[in-house]
């Protein structure tokens, strides 16, 4: 449980007055069935005794008929809401959860973020953000929902049909309905987490022998692949079966402790009746409010079922990301008068100032790329100030409105040019239209239908040159004080690499730019080059 406390935590603070919509509702939902349900209840019972006593003629049916079809469209009606609210607050809070993990997946180094393009990793953060939205769907609102109307149903049916009922409900219900589910959550916990890993490896296996039937044909080896994905199989059946075992058991244990709890209501009821405590109907009302109650607790076996996935992706993705205090406004005015950008390594020594251009030169392997991470807060580092600070002393936000870095591996995605554009900021359409013309790239977006133009995935659909001026263009958006380039120029002629070089210069004229470079550090942009040797 420990484990789900810090995803609570965050799933709710994402959008709280969302989830005390959606509680509301579902506690409003569960009330009215069991008033449903009582009612009910004692109209049939009155309206019998009624009629056995002759005095049918006089028993006012409109009433209760009335009130029993205000709450039966009520229910209907707030079903509906509750089911708007939950899930447009479960999304909500997915949305925050997916935000807080990529902001923590940002923070990793530059290996640890080359690793994350593993299909097996890719999918294993897909599986767990989807499997942790029962928190709040099966678990959080269900839960809390239930808690308060067993509570409120327990004020009321004291007042309504005498306390030894009441208690005679709660006391059956809560304690062993805790225990069935305590069981049950225990119980799911091992066959869970084997389930998922299984069906992971089982999913990994099918896509590598698909990919590589070739070979596994030629090798005589696709029998044996064969085998053990069929080996695979069925240690996933194993533990989806035990998964399955526990999940009926307790579905059977709770059809019992239903049973039970609504034989004792109906002899607690006659044991009132029998002693003139309360009449016939009212004594029928505690019966049908206990088989009402019932729908409370089954909507949570789901969730009871999937605990051990869930605790699984909690644990593996973790809670919030631990923050740092923001930079305040004197601390912003002390570092003023230092350098945008200190190195002090044992083969390179310098300092970027605003308006400032360096060109970074070396053979490849060197580091130059792994310096521009180090810089960027990507990876590891010593010997590195950015504005008299560290990189990892920044908060990450400050960081990256400090910092920009345009790498060598263009990342776009499926869209239009405009939502590429907006991953830097929200900028407007004349912003974007100065950006383009800064890395020479208007005249081509236009030719393609504006900032509307639809790209494929990964920026399909753009050349490498156009795709990597894409990126600049957006780093541009940012109008960063520290703009990093790797190889800005791959790909391009000298004359759009000059027109790019100059662009970016004059759309950012107080930056400090520091460039790595195989060609074209003797540019006029640049005031200083350095080079870095092995």
């Amino acid at each position: 449980m420990k484990a789900l406390l810090p995803i609570v935590r965050l799933l709710v603070s994402a959008s709280p007055w969302a989830m005390v919509r959606g509680a509301a509702l579902s506690i409003i939902v569960l009330l009215m069935g069991t008033a449903l349900l009582g009612l009910s209840g004692w109209f049939i019972t009155a309206t019998g005794i009624a009629g056995i006593a002759g005095i049918g003629i006089a028993f006012d049916v409109f009433r209760p008929s009335a009130g029993v079809r205000f709450l039966a469209l009520g229910r209907t009606a707030a079903r509906y809401g509750e089911r708007i609210l939950t899930h447009d607050a479960t999304l909500r809070a997915l949305a925050a959860l997916r935000v807080t993990l990529l902001r923590r997946q940002a923070r990793l180094g530059d290996r640890d973020l080359a690793s994350l393009r593993s299909e097996a990793v890719l999918t294993r953060i897909v599986s767990d953000v989807d499997a942790l939205d029962g928190v709040v769907l099966r678990l959080l609102l269900p839960g809390l929902a239930a808690l308060a109307t067993h509570a409120l149903v327990f004020l009321a049916l004291g007042w309504l049909a005498g306390w030894p009922v009441a208690w005679a409900v709660l006391g059956g219900y809560i304690p062993l309905a805790a225990l069935i589910f305590w069981r049950l959550a225990r119980r799911s916990i091992q066959p869970s987490d084997a389930v998922e890993a299984q069906d992971q490896k089982l999913r990994r296996g099918v896509i590598d022998m698909i990919r590589n039937r070739q070979s596994l044909i030629l090798d005589a080896r696709l029998g044996k692949r064969e085998a053990a994905l069929m080996d695979l199989n069925s240690d996933t059946r194993t533990a989806a079966r035990a998964l399955d075992l526990a999940d009926r058991n307790a579905g059977a244990a709770l059809s019992a402790l239903f049973a039970a709890v609504t034989g004792l209501a109906l002899l607690t009821g006659e044991w009132m009746v029998a002693r003139g405590l309360v009449g016939p109907a009212v004594g029928a009302i505690s019966v049908f409010v206990a088989l009402a109650l019932a729908e409370t607790l089954l909507q949570l076996r789901r969730g009871f079922s999937d605990y051990g996935r869930m605790v699984g992706a909690a644990r593996r993705i973790g809670g919030e990301a631990k923050t740092q205090p923001d930079i305040s406004e004197r601390t912003a005015m002390d570092l003023k008068n230092v350098p945008i950008l200190s190195i002090r390594k044992s083969n390179l020594s310098l300092d970027l100032d605003a308006r400032d251009a360096i060109a970074l030169t070396g053979p490849s392997g060197c580091g130059k790329t792994s310096l521009l991470m180090q810089i960027a807060g990507l990876a590891e580092s010593n010997g590195i100030a950015i504005l008299g600070r560290h990189p990892r002393d920044w908060p990450e936000a400050a960081l990256r409105d400090v910092v920009a870095m345009v790498p060598q591996r263009s990342a776009l995605i499926a869209g239009t040019v405009r939502e590429n554009l907006y991953l830097a900021t929200d900028a407007r359409d004349d912003e974007m239209w100065r950006a383009l013309t800064a890395v020479a790239l208007d005249d081509v977006i236009r030719e393609r239908g504006g900032l509307d133009a639809m790209l494929a995935e990964a920026g399909a659909g753009l050349s490498g040159g156009q795709a990597r001026r894409l990126t600049l263009a957006r780093a541009i958006l940012k109008s960063p004080q520290l703009l990093l380039l790797d190889e800005p120029t791959e790909g391009l002629d000298p004359e759009t690499a000059s027109r790019v070089l100059s662009g970016i210069q004059a759309a950012l004229p107080e930056a400090a730019i520091l460039a790595v470079l195989h060609r074209g550090a003797d540019h006029s942009v640049f005031d200083r080059r350095f080079s870095i040797d092995l």
